[in-house]
């Protein structure tokens, strides 16, 4: 095995960091590795806004729920959806690009380039001995993030990504079992064997709660999902979008 699928493996989210901020150069080489990230047809269709400002972070560690590690940590990032450099690119080309900026494809282009530079950045920071955490609260709360970091129409910030160093690390959690995320050839859906599969790993996750809390938690994960998911959340977010220039097609 080597450095690189061990640096992988052994991802957990860090949710306390040391009051230590990162270096200009670690910041360097955190941007450009998301920057070396795949893209679909080179649109690269997304932007990344460093935050330093106290303040601010303060700001968005309320705005995410009163997340701490948002407001502590060594540099907080945040990854944006990004058309309006796309329509810009257009507009110096004297080319109307408006259809093509308002189709659900190029929106899901833009969030999968977003989310394969992050992967980069955040494996970049772990291979620098660095934590990571994503923060998905930053949606709570759009169009406050959105006036706070002064976004122009068509740039949605989508989540932020915590970096600092670790000063407490928690155990991993562990994730479902490969034959329920791999299938080869087709979808499987044998129902009976899924649900089994499912039984067992609730049992692994449940004893993970169990030795972490002291007993005080036995979670499961389909009772952690059906829990989350009994109440939709954002549901603002459609609206939000078309709002922000993305009247999708």
């Amino acid at each position: 095995m080597n450095q690189i699928i061990e640096t992988l493996l052994s991802h957990r989210s860090i949710r306390h960091f040391e009051d230590k901020p990162l270096t200009k150069e670690q910041i360097e080489t955190i941007v450009t590795s998301a920057q070396a990230a795949s893209t679909s047809s080179y649109v690269q269709a997304y932007s990344i806004i460093g935050v330093t400002d106290y303040e601010k972070k303060k700001t968005l560690a309320e705005l995410s729920g009163k997340q701490k590690y948002v407001e502590k940590n060594g540099h907080f990032f945040v990854f944006c959806a990004d058309l309006y450099r796309l329509e810009t690119a257009g507009a110096m080309e004297n080319t109307d690009v408006s259809t093509a900026i308002e189709s659900t494809e190029k929106f899901m282009v833009a969030l999968i380039d977003a989310a394969l530079a992050a992967q980069n950045a955040a494996i970049a920071a772990e291979s620098l001995g660095l934590g990571i955490c994503y923060i998905g609260g930053i949606r709570n709360n759009l169009e406050e993030v959105c006036a706070l970091l002064k976004t122009p129409e068509r740039v949605i910030p989508l989540f932020g990504l915590a970096v600092g160093y670790p000063e407490k690390i928690t155990d991993q959690r562990p994730r479902l079992p490969m034959k329920n995320v791999y299938h080869e050839n087709e979808y499987q859906q044998n129902m009976a064997e899924f649900k089994e599969e499912l039984q067992q790993y609730n049992v692994l996750v449940s004893s993970y709660y169990e030795k972490r809390t002291k007993g005080k938690r036995t979670d499961t994960w389909t009772g952690q999902m059906a829990g989350t998911l009994r109440s939709p959340s954002r549901m603002y977010m459609n609206e939000f979008i078309k709002n922000h220039g993305l009247d999708l097609k």
